[in-house]
């Protein structure tokens, strides 16, 4: 230190009382890197130019680029400089640290705000008249099995839960689809869970158990029914929908009223806020192991103003691409609201409706479902390298190995069982290829690779070094020509 820098150190101790505000003299310290080197400012807003996002006129901007990514170009441009110097230098410029603002919609429908008012004023008629009122949609798609879900749970010390770090379908041990059905005036919920895919007649099947286990007990004296609904399977679009409503009021005899919500408004539905949301509330960062505790969480759901809600299970299948032909289509009694016919419309009892066809046109049995499983050829020795008593004891190995393993890390079969399994990954081993073992167990090539995949450690592990075969065989028919 200078004795000029002393000197002056002790004159001001001398003065006595210290200054007010800032210690350091104005002008003390290093100057700033933007007065050191004048081109700085410059060369950092030509830098974030091309990234910069905002109003061009109004008082905020932002940018895409990293601190340290611009610190990095500055230095190669021969101003170097540090990432707080970079934030401060763009904070001075009226830049800021903004996520993203999801506000922007499609476009309107012109009427949409008069549906809003035409569906309203339909509600309120039907609940003061005492009929029923329901909302419906399908909730997404949940895979079942240990895989993470949204939102956090209070758990003891030590004990989190733990789930797959990668959520991939094939990991799966089903699909659960929730078709909910919320009841306006009693405020109460029905939920049917599908396996399948959520189709028109998957909907109308939900809505026919809905109305057969509590609708009709409830409204036993009504005539009819209102159904607010938005697109998916109840979309005003889709003809099998409406011949499926045609079917269920002729069973029923109601007279079924629907009022679709606009393009684009789905998140208004009444059966999302009333519903769903606390569906998902319920079920927040607990896996959906099983259907049984998917149905288990959503019957367990209430809320302080009364919400109570009803699970059921549907195995059933059903097949898409269901058509319904014009003849079909003309058949059907609808009658249309003057306002917006294709959102608004009433189906009444019609006695002789056509039913509504089961498969899809030109549809036929796979032809693998036509074939029966050939053991003794997936078992030949000549295949396998091994005898068929040596094949039987390494698969009772194996699936006790299998049995011993935690659940998310078993081999997910769903079509073959795990001793078929265990003959394809031996077959594997032999260096027969996939295509072929899939038409030998008459199932999907991508799920053969899947399932060779997940079961080849597990024969490493047991100690099974099959040969290959000498010649790679083609087709089954070669085999049998073999033995």
């Amino acid at each position: 230190m200078s004795k000029g820098c002393v000197s002056r150190g002790m004159a001001d101790l001398e003065q006595g009382a210290e200054p007010e505000g800032r210690v350091r003299r104005a002008g003390g310290g290093r100057p700033a890197a933007a007065d050191k080197d004048p081109g700085l400012r410059t060369a950092l807003l030509d830098l974030v130019d091309d990234s910069t996002q905002g109003d061009p006129i109004g008082p905020l901007t932002w940018t895409t680029k990293s601190l340290r990514n611009l610190a990095r170009e500055l230095a190669a441009r021969g101003h170097d400089v540090g990432r707080d110097t970079v934030a401060a230098l763009l904070k001075e410029a009226g830049f800021s640290l903004r996520g993203n603002a999801r506000v922007l919609a499609g476009s309107a429908h012109p009427d949409r705000d008069a549906q809003f008012r035409h569906l309203n004023a339909q509600v309120s008629r039907f609940l003061d008249a005492g009929d029923p009122v329901i909302s419906v949609d399908t909730k997404k798609k949940e895979q079942i099995g240990l895989f993470a879900q949204a939102g956090r749970a209070w758990v003891p010390p030590g004990s989190p839960l733990k789930v797959l770090d990668h959520g991939f379908p094939s990991q799966a041990t089903g699909t659960a689809i929730p078709y909910g059905i919320y009841d306006v005036g009693r405020n109460a919920g029905f939920v049917v869970v599908g396996t399948d895919h959520d189709t028109a007649a998957f909907a109308v099947a939900a809505l026919r158990r809905w109305w057969n286990e509590e609708g009709h007990a409830a409204y036993p004296d009504v005539k009819r029914l209102l159904i607010t609904a938005d697109g998916g399977s109840n979309s005003s679009r889709a003809k099998a929908w409406k011949a499926d409503l045609a079917v269920l009021a002729t069973e029923t005899g109601l007279e079924i009223s629907v009022c679709h919500l606009p393009p684009g408004t789905s998140k208004w539905n009444r059966v999302e806020h009333r519903l769903f949301s606390f569906i998902s509330m319920n079920w927040r960062a607990r896996p959906l192991t099983s259907l049984d505790v998917a149905l288990n969480l959503i019957a367990s759901t209430t809320t302080r103003t009364g919400l109570r809600v009803t699970s059921r299970l549907d195995e059933t299948k059903y097949p898409t691409g269901i058509e319904i032909d014009a003849q079909h289509a003309a058949a059907l009694k609808i009658n249309t609201d003057g306002f917006h016919g294709e959102w608004n419309y009433t189906i009444p009892p019609q006695p002789g409706v056509p039913p509504v066809p089961l498969q899809p046109p030109g549809r036929r049995a796979h032809p693998r479902t036509a074939h029966t499983f050939d053991t003794a050829l997936t078992t030949h020795p000549a295949l396998t390298g091994i005898t068929r008593q040596a094949l039987d004891r390494l698969v009772a190995e194996l699936r006790d190995m299998i049995d011993a393993m935690p659940p998310e890390q078993r081999p997910r079969h769903r079509k073959p069982a795990v001793e078929n399994i265990i003959w394809a990954a031996v077959l594997d081993q032999r260096g027969l290829p996939a295509s072929l073992l899939a038409h030998l167990f008459h199932i999907g090539e991508n799920q053969m690779r899947t399932l060779i995949q997940q079961t080849r450690p597990l024969l490493q592990r047991h100690g099974d070094h099959s040969e290959p075969l000498p010649v790679r065989l083609i087709d089954p028919t070669e085999l049998a020509r073999s033995s």
